[in-house]
């Protein structure tokens, strides 16, 4: 993991039943304090992020390095999950055939995230997040997305 980007900040809406599942899973994994995270729906309107539209922010996830570059969509999520130790889940978007295909169809699917059936998102997220809260309770305690060891 490339040290040299972290600790980014991670723009999300947590309107978004999906988006909210996906964050709370990585807040419970953020036990290096890698991540920072900032509702961007809590301020309707504005936007928390200088120099980025409160629409775009809504529209892509949105990720701010530690030297201040902004990075959007997948590149933005595999950031994050690189953050916390799980490059594994997004390696693949590395490779070209299906980075090119991720990087297409993440719009598509940001775009209708708010419409994904709750059982969808449950099911791609409530057993990683169960996991992550048993690591997360055995190995220290959590508080506003940060995780301390014991």
């Amino acid at each position: 993991m490339p040290n040299s980007i972290y600790p980014i900040t991670i723009y999300y809406d947590a309107s978004c039943p999906l988006c909210m599942a996906e964050m709370g899973n990585l807040m419970l994994r953020n036990r290096e304090a890698n991540l920072a995270f900032v509702d961007v729906s809590a301020t309707p309107g504005a936007s928390p992020l200088p120099g980025v539209p409160y629409a775009d922010l809504m529209r892509l996830l949105h990720a701010r390095t530690v030297d201040g570059d902004v990075i959007r969509g997948v590149p933005a999520l595999r950031a994050a999950y690189e953050g916390v130790g799980l490059g594994w889940v997004t390696r693949a978007t590395t490779w070209p055939v299906i980075g090119v295909l991720a990087d297409a169809l993440y719009p598509v699917v940001a775009r209708h995230r708010q419409r994904i059936p709750r059982f969808v998102v449950r099911w791609l997220f409530e057993g990683a997040a169960r996991r992550a809260a048993q690591h997360a309770a055995a190995s220290g305690s959590c508080s506003q997305g940060q995780c301390t060891r014991r």
